[in-house]
């Protein structure tokens, strides 16, 4: 008899969650609101907002859940493989959603645009990822490739390498992005020789460079806003004209 109340219970439970969803979409949920909806559907006769608890405490945030990897995710007792997966494929759907959304048209005529299409994906990576956005003369996107995972160094991104594509994908303009997973956006000495560097081989072959975004928890630094992509054009002028 217990256990059929706790059935019924969770069963009134998971019909409110709905129900709230459908009156008011998901602004009206918790984190641990939004995994415990996403479980539920997994999970559709069992009570998992213990579960849901424990995945948010555990990884500090709905995106690192979401990002988590399926034995992180099973490493919840209550939380199979099933539902890992299911976590995981909404992740990567919301990826490829926001990725298709922004193939021709002009998402990228600010910082702040490239920030909100990439936040999502790139917010919790436990490493660097760099990233080039490729774009038409109408700065709409071509092409979005990672071209380097790792620890940023001086010889880790090669620019022949992102000129090539840039080239094979008739580019007119480029957006370089990557991540700190620090979370601190704030550039190193290495980011502005890198960016500097670039700029320097996009302006040789008349490619223009629109920014540099770099990602960090709730933060981002641009360094188009901060004017120095300006500046490392104006330095390559100058050693052309000296």
């Amino acid at each position: 008899m217990e256990k059929k109340d706790l059935r019924e219970r969770g069963k009134g439970h998971r019909l409110r969650l709905r129900e709230k969803f459908v009156e008011g979409g998901l602004d009206r949920f918790s984190d641990e609101e939004v995994v415990e909806f996403l479980l539920t559907l997994g999970t559709p006769r069992r009570d998992v907002k213990i579960q849901a608890r424990e995945a948010i405490k555990r990884f500090g945030s709905l995106s690192r859940t979401l990002s988590a990897s399926v034995n992180e995710l099973t490493g919840i007792m209550g939380i199979g493989p099933k539902n890992a997966l299911y976590l995981n494929l909404v992740h990567q759907v919301a990826g490829r959603y926001l990725r298709d959304r922004a193939k021709g048209k002009s998402f990228f005529g600010s910082s702040k645009a490239v920030f909100d299409f990439l936040f999502h994906s790139m917010r919790d990576l436990k490493r660097e990822v760099f990233k080039v956005l490729f774009l038409n003369r109408k700065n709409e996107l071509i092409l979005d490739q990672d071209v380097f995972l790792g620890t940023l160094t001086g010889s880790a991104v090669y620019p022949r390498e992102i000129m090539t594509i840039a080239l094979e994908n008739r580019a007119a303009a480029l957006v370089f992005v990557h991540n700190h997973p620090s979370g601190d956006p704030s550039p190193s000495t290495e980011d502005r020789k890198l960016t500097r560097d670039l700029v320097w081989a996009s302006q040789l072959l008349m490619i223009q460079v629109l920014d540099h975004v770099i990602i960090g928890n709730n933060a981002y630094y641009s360094f188009a806003d901060e004017g120095l992509i300006k500046t490392f054009i104006s330095e390559y002028e100058l050693r052309l004209n000296p």
